[in-house]
Parts: C-alpha cells; structure tokens; sequence
C-alpha cells in the first residue's frame, strides 16, 4: 500500500517558495510564466498575469513544463558515436565539452581554411535565427536554414510580398473590433493562448466566426460556422471570392487607388517590359521590386498618364482602376486592377464549387458576409493621421472583417499563390493595417520587397571570409539568385535557385535528401539544433533514415560528419557521429528579439527573454553557448577583437554588446549605460537583470497615430526608421499585381537578356510565376493515380503537444498517448472499416497500419491525425511497448519529399511549391482498407528498438510528485 503524504509534515512544513519568472517554450507562443519552486526544485508553472502577451492564461502545455525537466529521454552529457559502430544503432561513449569542442573545432576550421560551404548548418523549432543566421554568415557558408520551408514560408512570403506582413509574430487579425472573423486552414498551435483569449473576447462582443477548414477542431469546434473544405482547393475559394466581390462591386476603391498597385499601369505590349509597369523615361529608370517609384497611373480627370508618386493620389486627380489606354509613345497599358477583374472573371463560384466541395451559393453569401462587414458595418475611430504624402487624416477608417490562416493554406505546392490570393482579398477589402481586419506588429510591415536579399554571389565564399549578405532573405528578381555560374544551385538544399527561387526560408526538408547525393556537390559536416529529420521533421522517415546512412562506393559515408544538438533522445540522435546535450527552456538565456521572431502586439513592440530559474544537469550547455563558444575558438570576426582575441565572454555578453548597427542590439529594453533608454542606445552591462526585475519582457507603446495604416502612416514609418527597423522610410504600396514575379515569368520566356533559367525549368517558371495569384492543382496530383488514391489525408499538431517534445511528457501523454486516423464514417464504411477497427492507410509512396475513428467532424474525402505523437521504440527514454510506438504512428510515412522529375532519367525535383520551396506535405493521396483479421494489433511500421543513450535516465523510472518531494 503506498503511504499517503502529509503535505503539513517535515521537510515542508513552513517551507517557503520562492516564484521566478520567464518565458515558456512549451509551444512557440512564448507566453509569459511563473515558475514555483521549492528547495531549488520546480513546483508548479502557471501564467504571468503581468505579461502582456497572454496576461496570465496558460495551456496544458505550458503547465506541464516541470515534467520536461523530468524527462527519462533528457541527454547530460556529449556523446560520441563509438568506433566501429554504425549511424541509426546509437551506440556510444560519453565524452567531455572539451573533447567535443576540439572535434569541431578542428573539424570546421579545417573546412572554412578550405571551402565553406561544406559546412551546413540547419535548425528546427527555435527563436534564436539571428544568432545562428550570423553564425552561418561568419562563418562563410551560404548552407544556412530555419524550419521555416517546412512549415509555413508560403504564408510569410506570400503576404509579405503581397502587404508587407503576415500571420502570426508579423501581424494579426484586429478581433477587438471585428465584426466577422473569418479563419482558413489553422489548427491549435500558432498563436494559441493569446488567440484563443481574443476569439472569446470577440464571440461575447457578437462577432460571427466563420472556420473553413477540411477538419472541424480546436479554434473550427467553437465556430459559429464550419465551412468544410477539400485540402489544397483554398486556393480556388478565394479566387471565386474575389470573382464575386469584383462583380459586385464590393471592394474599397478610394483604398486601391491610392494605398495599393492597383491603378499603376501595366504594359500589354510584348516584349522585354511585357508585364511590367509602365514607367517615364525622363524620370529616370523603371521601378522594380526593390525601388517602386517612376510608375504611371490613369487619370480619368486629365485623360492622360501621370506619375504614381505622388501626382496620381494628388487632390484632383482620379486614378482609373479600369479600363486599357495608351501612352503617348503607343505602347498599350491597362491597371493591374484591371487585369485582376480579367484573371477572376471566370473564376465563378460554380467552377469553385466543383473543385472545393463547397457549394457555389454558401460561396455567394461567404463573399455578401465580408462585403457587408467590411462596408455596410465599417466605422471610423477619432484618430487622426498623417499619410506618407503629407495629407492629414481626421480620423481612420475600419474594415471590420478580420481573417486568420496558416499551415493549412501554406503546406502546399500551390500554397504561394493561395495566400497571394488571400492577401488580394484582403487588399481589395481595404482591411490591411485598419481596424477590425489585418494588423501588423512591429518590426513590420516590411518594404515590398524586403530589403534583404539573400547572399547569392559565389565568388564571395572564400576560405576564412564571411559572407557579405545573410544566407536567407527576400530576392527581387533573376539576378539576385543563389546560383552558379552554369545556372545550377549555390545552396545544398537548392533554395534560392531557379527551381525555387523565393525560398525566404531555406528548405530543410531538401538537406539530407541532397546532401546523401551529392547535388550539387558533396558536403562535409552537418550540424542539426533541434531538427528530428529522421522521424517526425522529415518528410519520409524511412527514406530519411537511409540516406543518413548511405555510402559512397568507397564505403564513407555521403554525409561524413553528423553533430545533433537536443535536450532529448530523438530518433536522429542515434543517427549522429557526435552529439550536444542541450538545456531546457527553464535552465537557459534566451531572447525573443526584434531582430529575429519578437512577440510584439498591435499597438507597439515587444520583446523579452527567458533566464534560468533551475540549474541545468552539469554536462548540458545552452545550445547558444556552444554556438558562440565555437564562433570565439573559430575567431569568427564579429565574435573576435582587432588583436583576435575573445570578443564576448559568453551568449550573455554577446546578446548585451552585439550591435548590427550602433545603438541597436538584440533586446531594446533598458539599454545606454544606466538602463535609461529604450528601442535604441548603448549597451547597458545590467540589461539582463533588469529583464529579469520586469517580468523578462519589455513593452513599448506607440503612440495612437502610429497604431494603424503603418504601409503609409508617416509618423511610424519615420519612427521605424529613426529605431533601426527598416532600412527606408518610403511608404509601402500593397502589390495586388507583383512585378517582382513577373521578372521571372519575363527571363523564361526569353524575353529579357539577363540571368535565364535552365531549359527544363522554362515552363515551370513561366506558369507558377504569374504575377496575379491563381489556383492550380497540387503537383503531386499530376503524378498520383486519383482514381485508385481518392482520399486527402493531413495531420495536425496536438493542442496538448507541440512537434516530437512533448509526447514523452507524463502528463501530457495521459491526453495523448497515441493516436486514430479520424475517417467520416460514410468513408470508412464504403472502405469497410469498422469504427474503432485496424486499417491499412495507403499511398503510392508507403503504407501505414493504424487504428481507425468515425468522425463526423472532417469532410467526407478528407482523412486525418494528429501528427508528432507517433515514436520509434527506444526513442524519447519510452518503455518499448508504449503506446507511442505501439499504436501511435505518422502519416508521414506515407509522404514523399521529391516528386519524380518530368524529364525522367530517375530524375527527382523537390516535392515543393515552386515559387518558395514551401513542402508540399498536405498534398498526399490516400486510400484505406481493412486490415487484415487476426494481424497484430500494433501500428505498421515499426522500427528496430534503440538503447538509451548513455547519461539518460532509466526508461522505466517512475516519478510520482506528492505534495512535497519528488520520488524516484
């Protein structure tokens, strides 16, 4: 019988208990939190409700962080893989942080001494890119990624080449003033707490909240309206959407005309500027993506062309949005408004209707629902404004109709153009940046485009030099390619070459894949943080978990070197040659910074930090430790003196004194010599303790004027400028027509003499890179029998679990401990499935075996999972026969990351969106069967167990928290 504990009895009794405060990590939300300990040990976690992020409300997740610290899977000391043994078998022997600094640090100077790019450095799930961005940038090589091309760069580039912003830490829906919510393709994880406080607040104010969204969950569940769709055909309800809305004549004219690209004039005539804007010879070279000025509009007034900045939004002029004119030199133009109307025109919500499942005349009253939110119930606030031309607003207008998207549009191939298309929808309500619909956060909105072009030259990557641009960024056109001199790709991983050219984000899920053949060119050392590609963040597990295998003829690895950075034992640990324990979230410094992904609200910016509230296991180090301790021994120049000495003492030295540009660091709290300037000023040696003394964050509000209209708004353009946030002040057109893709659709069609595209890819670029949004269907289909796969299957991340890290947590995976595929039971009944019944899931590229439920709640071509929950035995410090590796299990078994390539040959092309290189994840075509009477009840396939990883704790142990001490 076990005996009970008296919370009052000694060693407790009277104990008291010290709170600290910092930031979670338990999703990407980072809202603010209290931690509770006593005698050193966490308590309990719950809500800072003096964060102005998430003001006290906390998750299951967010709670259940003391349990991280608990982990049977945590790692405590360096590993290195043993002599002998092979990758995938995790055998190893522990070593010292000294041995494992002088293996890379021998390792990579010897590879910067030589050819940078060699060394590739990509990470998952962190917050940390400007720090590792600039690592990769010292250090010379251009084989730089985030996680970012795996989960959502469709939707950041998508809308930040079409407004300036997007979704999530960029911007978001306005729901305090909201009259219509409207939410496409998201699940329970982006924004959570803060969003789910804010759909509240909206609902009890009467505000109607539309879901459209294969699968009826989390946010979809409490919609006044689940719109169920087919995966992949957003794309397609959104053109018939602003098929109607156009035909109607529901859109903000006077906010086209004088905030967008609408009205500027497009050349029909064929020939090199096919396409482009017209512009005035006399004033000097035509715009481009990088410098938008000398284009010409219509006025209807005068009858004749005048400059756009700024004679065609002056009093008295009217510029046209319709019609086709010509210029006195005879060439023909027309608005880009105009050539909109003509792209939507046939996009009808019956030719909608047929590709998405949604009727044609729920489509007619979707598009009569926004238009009546946004102008028969708009408003104006008392707040006065100055545009970016000088002219003085009384008050500003709302558009009170507000949308919400993210993975669901993004995890596509076609993705790109469907969140332009949403972006244009938006634009034509005239609800960027007004009150009730799209707002941005600070630093944004951002130049369109960004003035941050990704590095692309490759005379530049020479031994012991940085590079002279950061690996990731925004190209403008053909010439600001990643590529060689041949036309084939500078970058591993092939983002920013012509087969995927706006890769704002890198393409981790290309790395392995290339890499293990060599394409372009062989590599030496990959160094993964927090990335689990061969399980759960790969696109293919097993075909992920071969190629980190695979050898040359010579029987060396493709990949030589492996160095894995985690807190835990994933399934890649066992695929690493040397591994790096990590800390966790409540043991380590951490910024969310302005500089890379800040937690900034509407009215002003925000940042904050993460400081140690327990003490880490002695043989784990901040991964950001290791990184500038690495950068210190390389004498990477921004971490070195003039004399090559250590710059920085440590990652907390580092994140005071670095200055990109003087006056502007990491954190913009508590900065110059006594803490007494804010946004910009010296450093300040206290800054960390005074974060610490304010509840690990700082806030700053803006004033009412700059709170709206922030593309235009010339109080806050000149203010983001004066603080380092962008690099110019002009105001930002929103491009409902992008000239910046045209320039590529141009040098396909050989129509320009600059930078041309392989011939292979010709056709490729002329048809995706149209430079109005249009819907197609996903590559894959083209190479998938639908007649024998007629079922959609996608998975969405576990409200309770974020990613691989928290299904290991004992308490969260009492919620979840494995999973069901979710089938419509119309579906599962003709495929005769029984509810609660085995099946097998197929596609063309794998088979999974699973257990099935009904479920009412998914539209009836649609099959479904939560994702993440499914491990590999012995991985994450799990008992052999867990559910986890038992029954739970991963679609992405059935999902391929390259696509055979149309010119054959055994050719492969990434299984990605065109444009961006976005992984086209949720674009698989399933089918379902019974499985077989009699077979095992255990999920298909299942792989071979590994042992625990030395210094882990015993996978069996149990941890039973009483009121006081913990039991082990």
């Amino acid at each position: 019988m076990p005996v009970l504990h008296d919370p009052l009895a000694p060693p407790y009794a009277g104990a008291a208990t010290q709170v600290k405060t910092t930031t979670c990590y338990m999703c990407a939300c980072r809202c603010g939190i209290r931690v509770h300990l006593r005698d050193g040990e966490v308590r309990y976690i719950d809500g800072n409700p003096e964060h102005p992020l998430n003001k006290g409300v906390i998750c299951a997740k967010g709670s259940a962080g003391i349990m991280k610290q608990l982990s049977p899977a945590r790692l405590t000391q360096p590993l290195l893989r043993k002599r002998g043994s092979e990758r995938g078998a995790g055998e190893f022997e522990p070593i010292s942080w000294e041995r494992a600094f002088s293996i890379l640090e021998a390792r990579l100077a010897r590879i910067r001494a030589t050819d940078p790019k060699k060394f590739a450095l990509f990470t998952g799930r962190d917050q940390m890119q400007a720090l590792t961005g600039l690592f990769a940038r010292q250090f010379g090589t251009p084989n730089y990624a985030a996680h970012g091309g795996f989960c959502s760069v469709n939707m950041a580039a998508g809308m930040i080449y079409s407004v300036g912003g997007s979704f999530w830490e960029f911007g978001g829906p306005d729901l305090e003033r909201a009259k219509l919510f409207v939410m496409l393709g998201t699940a329970e994880d982006h924004h959570s707490n803060p969003l789910k406080a804010a759909i509240s607040g909206f609902k009890r104010a009467g505000g109607r909240f539309i879901s459209v969204n294969p699968v009826r969950t989390g946010y979809s569940a409490i919609a006044d309206e689940w719109i169920p769709i087919r995966p992949g055909t957003d794309g397609a309800l959104l053109m018939a959407l602003l098929h109607e809305l156009v035909r109607t004549g529901q859109v903000d004219h006077a906010f086209l005309k004088r905030f967008t690209n609408a009205p500027q004039l497009v050349v029909l005539d064929e020939g090199e500027r096919e396409g482009l804007f017209a512009f005035d010879p006399q004033a000097g070279p035509p715009g481009d993506g990088r410098h938008p000025h000398n284009k010409l509009v219509w006025d209807r007034a005068s009858g004749r062309a005048v400059h756009a900045y700024p004679e065609g939004i002056a009093e008295g002029m009217d510029p046209a949005l319709e019609g086709r004119y010509t210029l006195p030199d005879g060439t023909r133009v027309a608005p880009a408004f105009q050539l909109l109307a003509d792209r939507v025109r046939d996009c009808t919500p019956e030719w909608a209707g047929a590709i998405t499942g949604i009727p044609a005349e729920r489509i007619r009253r979707l598009a009569a629902e926004m238009g009546d939110a946004a102008f028969r119930q708009a408003f104006e606030l008392p707040i006065a404004w100055t545009d970016a031309w000088g002219r003085e607003h009384a008050t500003t207008q709302a558009r009170p109709v507000a949308f919400h998207a993210m993975r669901g549009l993004a995890a596509h191939s076609n993705g790109f153009q469907t969140v332009r298309a949403l972006a244009v929808l938006m634009t034509l309500l005239g609800t960027i940046d007004a009150p009730g619909g799209f707002r941005h956060k600070a630093p944004y909105p951002r130049h369109i485009v960004p003035n941050y072009r990704a590095f692309n030259d490759p005379e530049q990557i020479r031994p012991n030099t940085p590079l002279n641009a950061a690996p990731l960024g925004f190209p403008a056109s053909p010439e600001e390619l990643a590529i060689l001199a041949d036309g084939t790709p500078l970058r591993i991983d092939h983002a920013f070459s012509w087969e995927h050219p706006l890769a704002a984000h890198g393409m981790m899920h290309n790395v392995i894949a290339n890499a293990a053949r060599g394409d372009p060119y062989r590599i030496d050392t990959l160094l993964l943080f927090m990335a689990n590609m061969a399980w759960n963040s790969s696109m293919d597990p097993l075909v992920a978990r071969e190629m980190l295998t695979r050898k040359d003829h010579a029987g060396e690895y493709m990949i030589p070197f492996i160095a894995v950075c985690d807190t835990f034992q994933s399934e890649t640990v066992a695929f690493a040659d040397l591994v790096l324990p990590d800390t966790t979230y409540l043991e380590r410094h951490d910024v969310m910074s302005m500089l890379d992904r800040p937690i900034s609200e509407f009215d002003g910016p925000v940042d904050s930090v993460r400081v140690p509230v327990v003490k880490p296991p002695p043989g784990c180090k901040p991964f950001q430790e290791v990184l500038v301790e690495l950068a210190s021994r390389l004498k990477l120049p921004a971490f070195t003196t003039p004399e090559g000495g250590r710059k920085f003492t440590g990652y907390q030295d580092f994140i005071v004194n670095f200055q990109p540009q003087p006056g502007v660091g990491f954190l913009m709290g508590w900065r110059g010599a006594d803490g007494g300037e804010h946004l910009r000023g010296a450093p300040n040696p206290k800054q960390w303790e005074m974060y610490a003394a304010n509840n690990c964050v700082f806030q700053h509000h803006l004033p009412q004027e700059m709170h709206f209209m922030r593309n235009w708004n010339r109080a806050y353009l000149d203010f983001a400028q004066a603080k380092g946030w962008r690099q110019k002040n002009d105001p930002i057109q929103l491009a409902i027509y992008s000239d910046c893709l045209q320039s590529f659709r141009l040098a396909a069609q050989g129509k320009t003499r600059g930078r041309q595209p392989p011939e292979h890819l010709r056709q490729r670029i002329a048809t995706y890179f149209d430079p109005l949004p249009f819907w197609y269907a996903p590559l894959e289909d083209a190479a998938t029998e639908l007649a024998a796969y007629p079922l959609h299957a996608v998975t969405q991340r576990p409200m309770a679990m974020y990613h691989s890290w928290d299904s290991q947590n004992a308490w969260l995976r009492q919620i979840h401990s494995h999973n069901y595929l979710h089938v419509h039971p119309a579906t599962a009944a003709a495929a005769g499935v029984a509810d609660g019944g085995w099946a097998w899931v197929e596609s063309q590229w794998g088979s999974v075996r699973c257990m099935l439920r009904y479920s009412q709640a998914v539209e009836p071509g649609t099959v479904w999972t939560w994702n993440a929950i499914g491990k590999a035995r012995g991985a994450w410090g799990l008992a052999d026969d867990a559910d986890e590796s038992r029954k739970g299990f991963l679609l992405n078994h059935l999902i391929s990351s390259e696509l055979p390539d149309p010119r054959g040959g055994g050719r492969h092309m990434s299984n990605s969106d065109p444009v961006t290189g976005q992984a086209g994840w949720y674009d698989v075509r399933v089918r379902i069967r019974p499985a077989e009477p009699g077979a095992a009840h255990e999920t298909m396939p299942q792989m071979p167990a590994v042992p625990a990883a030395p210094g882990t704790r015993a996978a069996r142990q149990v941890i039973a928290y009483l009121a006081g001490r913990s039991r082990r």
